[in-house]
Order: C-alpha cells, then structure tokens, then sequence
C-alpha cells in the first residue's frame, strides 16, 4: 500500500461508493437540525437518523457521506494522550432497506484491498458470537483465512442502544504489526495494546429491540458504516497517531512556529501542542457552523475547548491571541471537503480573537490567585493534597474561571479540588438568585391559585381586537374573590381575550374591560405559570365587577397597532443584518414595545457606518414595497420545510404560527404584527452597541416613531442654528466649522501668549536660586495657573536649567498642582523628579509621583504650601550629596 494523504483518503472512499450508485451528501451541520436529542453532531449515522426511523424519504436508498463530528465526554485527556481529540472525520455507506450484509462486507474488502491496496495478510475481521451469516461470507465469499477471523461478544460486536433498531456488528482491524504489540505471545486482535487497529465498522441493523432483551426481525433492514478518517490515515501513511497525520500535522507546525518549540522535544510541551491543535480545529469548524461563545450549552463547550487552547499556549511561552492566526490554516487544510471554512475564515478568526482577549482580560487575576491557593497546599505532607470548594468557588464567582479549568490546573501538581463543597456553594448561590428574583408567578399567582379552571383561556386577539367575555376569575392581593372594588388593582381572568399577553420579547397590550356602570383600566397583561391561563392586571376605575359577570374587552388599538409595526420590522431587521453581515447572525433577545424596537443579535464587532445604511435601507425597502404579510398557522414540520427560522432553545409544539414576509423573512412567531409592510412608514436606526462578547443591540423606531425623531432633531438644529447665529439651517454645518476655526485660531493665539508668559516667568526666576553642592534649586508659586500651562512652565526650566531642580505650585479655582523637574545634570547627580514631589506633596496633604525628570502631585492644604518648599532643602540632601 502507498502513503496516501488525508484529502485523497476522504476523495477515494467517497468516489468509491458513488461507483456503487450511492449519493454523495455533504457534511451536515455539526448543530444537529430538528433534533433535540443530540447536544452536537457525534457520528456520521447521527444525523442519518430521520432516515433510519422513517421521518423523512432519504434523497436515495444508498448514501454516502464524510461527517464531521465533535465529542468531549474525554476533553480532559486530550492532549495527554496522543489517541484522545474531540473534532474527527467519519465517513460512511449506509442502506436505507436495500442492501445488505453480502454487498457491505464485499464493498469494504474491496476497497481495503484493491483500492488502498491494503496487504491482505495485514487484515483481520470480527463478528459478532452468533452472526454465522457475515462468518460465512467472509470467509467462503471473501476469502478470508480463519485464522484472521475472530467472533466476539456482544460487548464488542452488537451495536444497541435502548430500544428501537440494532444489530451485530463486523469490524475490519490492521496489523501494525509485533513491535507495536505488548509482547505477549496471546496477543490478538481485541487486545488493548497498539497493535491491532479498529479501522472499519460494519452495523447490519436487522433487529427492532424491546429494551427487554427480545429481539423482533426488522420488515427493513439497513446498513450503517462508520470508519474514522483520522484512523485511517494513520494506517495509510504508517504514523501511530491523528497529531502525525499529514494535514494535522500541518495545523501542530504552524503552531510549534508561532510558539518557538518543536514537536517530540519535551513531552510537557507535546502536550500542549496536541491540545492546541485539536481544539483550534474543533472551534473553526463549530463557529463556522453557527456556534457562538456563551456560557452554557454547545457555546460553553466552544468557550471551554479556547479557553483550554489559550491556557496551553500561555503553557508554551505565548502570551498573547494565537489561535486565531492559525484559523486560516485549518481552513486550508480542509478545504478540499469544506470550501465554507475558506468563505467564513476572516469571520471565524476574529470570533477567536475576541474570545482570546476576553479570556486574557477575565482570567489574568484568576491565575494569580490560583498560583498562591496551589502554593499555600503542603502536597508533601499531605495524603490527598486538595483546593477547598470555597476557593474553587472564589476563582469561579469572582474571575470566572471555571472548575474544569481549575481541575485541569491543580491536577498538574497532584491537587484535587473539594468538588462536592464547589456543588453546593453553586447551588445556594442559584437558590439565592430564584429568591432574590419574583416568586416567577405573574402578578404573585401561583398556579394553584386557578387550579379549579379546567379550561384554557382562548386567545382572539389575532382576529380581532374587541370581544364579550366572561368573568371566570379575580385575584386580589393574590387571593381568589369574588368582587372587585372602584379603586382596587386585580388581575382578572376571563374565558377569552383579544389582550396580548406579554411573551416573545412583545410587551402585551393595554385596554378597558366595561360593562354598564364599570370601567377597568387594563395595563399589563401576563399568561399564568402554566400558560394555560391569561390573566389581566387592572385597576378598577369605576363601579364594582363580580366573577360570572359578562363584560366587553377592548384593547387600545393605536397602541396595538405601534407594537405590531415594530414587531414585523425586528424581523426585517433581522433578515436584513443576515443578508448584509452574514447568515451566523442569530437573534440574541429583543423587545418591541409601542416606542421602539430592540433587537440583540450575534455578530463580533461593532458594524460600520457603511454596514448601518445597508441594514437601514434593507429594511426601508421592504417597507416602502409595500409587501404583503402573511400570518398563518401550520404544523411545525412545514414550517421548517419552508426555511422558517425558530429561536434557538424555544419549545414549540406541533402547530405554530408564522409570520412570513415575502420572499424576505419567514419565522416562527406568536407576536402581532401588521399585514403589509406599508403600514410600518419608515425605519431609523437609533444606535447600535455591544452587550456583550459576540452580542450586539440595534435599538430603533418606525412610523410615529420616526416622525417624532425627525421633529426633535429639526428643534434642536433649530435651536443650534440660533446659538451659532447662522442664518438658516442649510447654513449650521457651515457656521460650525467657522466658529471651530475661530476657536482654533483663539487657542494658537492663547498658547503662544502662554509660551511668552512662560519666557517671562523663568527669566526672573533664577533670581533666588540657592545650591546643594553643584546642584541649585528654586520654588515658586502661581496664582491662576492650570496643570497644563505648568507643565510648560516646567518643560522650559528643564531645557534652560540642566542643573537645577524646581518645586513648583499652581493654583486655579481652589485647587492646588505641585510639579517638580529636574535637569539633565540634577537627574544624574541623584535627583528624582518623582520620589522628590512625593515626599513634598506630602507636607500639603497631597501626593503624587511619576519620571526622575518631571512628576507632578495634586495638594489639598494650600496653607501648608510655604512649608512644602521649605522642606525641598531637607529632601534634595536625601538624593544629592553637598
């Protein structure tokens, strides 16, 4: 067999199964799609699934595929061993109930042995104890020896998880041969040294399992293969591990250059080199896939594989953002299989180098504080060294560094850490943070409160914006009752509703409930713990309401009718920042009210003014198309056929509603909004800003809201038009760059005349100079003087005088400037401007410090001013000897 690159690897076994009239599919998302019940994509059958089960009709009964996929259950050992990384490659051939057994195990043979040219001798099979049928096949079919066949338990060869489908598995294992062994003369395939190497997996799923140990033949069966790319290409080009693989290889050479330091030199050193390298991988191709840094779930694990890359560089001497230069490298090395790495690298690089620099900010002190725990522990006289919870606890409370990382650290000095006492202090510090919150019941009701309402209180809001309704419930002060009061504030359930409850980021709406001789003011509106319930804050302005009383509802449509045009535009806006930043924008969090909209969104810099217009005229465009709004309910499934974005982390159920914008936007949305974008008027981006890293805010107005802006800023250009005495508005921006330039030509005016002032000053102050030895010093003080004019003072003594040192004070508006300099010649005789100013600041109450040639300090005792100078003698003999 020949030495076979990782690229050409991937190229030859995907080409091979298309000449096997299998359709080639691209990786899927490491984000698992429609598919809650995986955290990242794992395998290259996870996101076969749907096919497997039946949900959907696979593109062909035969596909093939190169998976990337990420695990971390072993994060904590990569690095430490050369096997262990937590990004690879699976490729695939998998059979949705064509064939079977006879082609896979054939297919496989075939291309270990005619296309990679794989010594026969060199390969070993297994099977499954019982699985006489794939035994045969390859050994009566195939050819292969017996004595390279081995039959295994169910441990080993029967693939079954839970219920549901399962089979026996075939594996195709490579002799590296004896001197990677472990010596022993037993020693055979399923051995736990280095010798024999899991190369190929075969899974013949023909069983559907109870969970109960029955086993019921499946009507179909199927096909799924899995063999790592990694592993593979350790067999082909004869390295004992994934970090010697030719385009590994190259990402651990980029980053040993940057670090100064050579691979297999110093073992600690390798360490940190294989962990760097692994996780630089894992965290492009996660951003590239839309993961974003946070701090929980898939954006935890990405923050968590950076920030252990980062601390493995600082490891290796390197003490500044790294990883992101070696993004680009990564992106080249896969870019045979994975062109969008290349498209989104720049992207990818500075979403790395931000979380670096965040990272270097947050952690610097942590260490710090680590360093002196860990030499504070007697780890020679102590049994089981270990770092107390609360300390664990400090370092994650207060400088976020969190426990793995500490674990990590410690355990390089043989510490474990208290985490049983680091758990609970985590969950009292949860628990004080759900009691310092609301009780989390809308309005102080608790579900048991409406327990006796068995049925749903149905919303009509969507249609229409009044209706009759019945009083089904009032709360006052949290308890049922069952009349409320002129001037009491009760929440009101009743059997529906066209009022809004607050939900999605929208504030809920506002309203009157009447009836003959009743008025109550609706002003917040919430849904119940349960959902099931809505339930209306009032406060009751006129007459009395019991419950079973038949009321009618309005709801303030004006206000409706803002909310609702700033609603539908957060969703312009969103399409709008995916199409001119790009599509890993995500909505982060929003609210719309009747005065404006706010919208949170994912991206790593602040946009530019160029980018802003582009966003603005977007949604502007849109809106004056005048294009219709469609608002629908349908079944969750069609709604995701048709591309409708959800929010990640919601719970929808099967129906959902959407609203769909044209050809411009379509998400999954419960909100109210217009029916056509004419309504919204305009759009005007108020400001953008960041909240946090990778988080940031646009906030913004339309129609009224737009009007209202254009009036207060014509007013205040009104009123600037007057200060500066321009004759019209047209004329303010030319009025104020001539009023600068006659600002400017004032202040060059003002500083020349200071710089004379200054000339003035010093020629007459050398008058009284008194001397330590070769060495003369003057004081003076200045009545009417700023920092910045004594400074200039000072910077003209020092030129003039290399011999001398001059204590001098201004003051200005009641405060007081101590500066001292000193010449060249005073500074090499010993002087120090900083120490000097110090110590006499001190005798007016003040202090200060800074260079040996010019320092200055602030006083508070301007009395004590004459003593301060008649200390300099007493304080110059401390530095200059006579």
């Amino acid at each position: 067999m020949e030495w076979t690159s990782l690229n050409d690897l991937r190229e030859s076994y995907l080409s091979f199964f298309e000449s096997k009239n299998h359709t080639r599919l691209k990786s899927f998302p490491l984000i698992p799609i429609n598919d809650n019940s995986l955290f990242l994509i794992n395998s290259g059958m996870a996101p076969m699934k749907k096919y497997f089960l039946g949900q959907e009709t696979p593109p062909n009964t035969r596909v093939t595929t190169c998976q990337k996929c990420i695990r971390t259950p072993d994060i904590e050992n990569v690095g430490k061993t050369a096997r262990h990384g937590t990004f690879f490659e699976m490729l695939g051939n998998f059979s949705f109930g064509d064939y079977f057994k006879r082609e896979a195990i054939n297919w496989a043979w075939e291309f270990f042995t005619e296309v990679l040219k794989m010594p026969k001798e060199k390969l070993y099979v297994s099977v499954y104890l019982e699985d006489d049928e794939a035994y045969d096949i390859w050994t009566k079919e195939v050819g292969v020896e017996e004595s390279h066949m081995v039959r295994m338990g169910k441990e080993d060869n029967f693939w079954e998880h839970g219920t549901g489908p399962c089979g026996p598995c075939s594996e195709i294992y490579f002799d590296r041969g004896e001197d990677k062994g472990c010596g022993s003369p037993d020693c055979h395939v399923g051995c736990e040294c280095d010798r024999f190497v899991e190369v190929w997996n075969l899974v013949f799923s023909q069983f559907d399992s109870d969970g109960n140990g029955n086993y019921a033949p499946l009507a179909q069966k199927n096909i799924d293969t899995g063999m790592g790319l990694e592993r593979l290409a350790c067999v082909m080009q004869g390295v004992d591990n994934l970090f010697e693989v030719d385009t590994i290889q190259n990402i651990m050479n980029h980053i040993s250059k940057i670090a100064g330091v050579a691979y297999h030199e110093d073992e600690k050193k390798d360490i940190s080199l294989r962990v760097i390298t692994d996780h630089i991988r894992s965290t492009t191709f996660m951003i590239a896939d839309g993961v974003m840094p946070s701090n929980e779930g898939r954006g935890y694990v990405l923050r968590r594989l950076l920030r252990r890359a980062a601390r493995h560089g600082r490891l290796l001497g390197i003490n500044k953002p790294f990883l992101y230069e070696v993004v680009e490298t990564v992106a080249h090395e896969n870019r045979a299989a994975y062109p969008e790495l290349s498209e989104k690298v720049e992207y990818v690089s500075r979403m790395v180098k931000n979380e670096e620099e965040s990272f270097a900010k947050t952690i610097e002190k942590g260490f710090e504080l680590l360093n002196q725990m860990i030499d504070e522990i007697d780890t020679a006289s102590v049994e089981e060294p270990t770092l107390a919870g609360t300390q664990a606890f400090r370092l994650y409370d207060t400088y976020g560094f969190p426990l793995d990382l500490t674990r990590e650290i410690i355990a390089e000095h043989g510490i474990k850490v208290d985490e049983e006492e680091f758990v609970r202090l985590m969950n009292e510090q949860r628990e004080r943070a759900r009691n310092a919150r609301a009780t989390g019941d809308a309005f102080g009701v608790g579900d048991d409160s409406l327990s006796d309402l068995t049925e749903d209180t149905v919303f009509v809001g969507y249609e229409q914006t009044e209706c009759d309704a019945v009083i089904r419930a009032i709360l006052f002060e949290g308890e049922r009752v069952g009349t409320a009061l002129a001037g009491q504030k009760v929440v009101v359930v009743t059997d529906n509703t066209p009022f809004y409850a607050e939900s999605g980021g929208q504030v809920s709406d506002k309203g009157v409930i009447t009836a003959e001789g009743v008025r109550l003011n609706v002003y917040d509106v919430q849904k119940s713990n349960a959902g099931a319930q809505i339930l209306h804050l009032c406060e009751v302005a006129e007459g009395s309401v019991n419950v079973g009383d038949r009321v009618y509802m309005d709801v303030n449509n004006p206000l409706r009718d803002a909310i609702a045009r700033n609603h539908t535009c957060a969703h312009l806006l969103h399409a709008a920042l995916r199409k001119v930043l790009g599509t890993h924008v995500h909505q982060a969090g929003q609210l719309v009210n009747a005065r404006e909209l706010r919208f949170d969104f994912s991206h790593f810099e602040a946009l530019t003014r160029e980018e802003l217009d582009r966003v603005e005229q977007e949604v502007n465009r849109v809106i004056l198309n005048a294009t219709p709004v469609a608002r629908y309910e349908t079944d969750i499934q069609s709604a995701k056929d048709k591309g409708a974005m959800a929010l990640f982390g919601e719970k929808y159920g099967e129906r959902v509603r959407v609203c769909e914008v044209g050809d411009f936007s379509i998400e999954l949305c419960g909100g109210t909004h217009v029916e056509n974008t004419a309504k919204i008027g305009l759009f005007k981006i108020l400001s953008e800003s960041s909240v946090a890293a990778g988080v940031r805010r646009i906030e913004a107005v339309t129609g009224y809201g737009v009007l209202d802006l254009i009036s207060a800023q014509e007013s205040l250009l009104q009123k600037t038009a007057e200060n500066l005495k321009a004759p019209n508005l047209m004329e303010v921006a030319n009025r104020a760059a001539q009023v600068m330039t006659e600002l400017k030509d004032k202040a060059n005016e003002v500083s020349a005349l200071t710089q004379k002032i200054a000339d003035s000053k010093v020629e007459g102050l050398f008058e009284n100079i008194q001397r330590i030895g070769e060495i003369g010093y003057v004081t003076a003080m200045f009545s009417g003087t700023k920092p910045d004019s004594l400074r200039v003072l000072g910077d003209k003594i020092k030129e003039r005088a290399p011999k001398c040192v001059t204590l001098l004070v201004g003051v200005n508006e009641g405060k007081g400037t101590m500066l001292c300099v000193c010449g060249k010649d005073a500074v090499q005789a010993g002087a120090h401007a900083g120490k000097i100013v110090g110590k006499a600041a001190a005798v007016a109450g003040g202090k200060g410090g800074g260079r040996p040639d010019s320092a200055m300090a602030g006083i508070a005792k301007l009395d004590k001013i004459d003593d301060a100078f008649l200390a300099l003698p007493e304080i110059l003999k401390e530095f200059i000897k006579a």
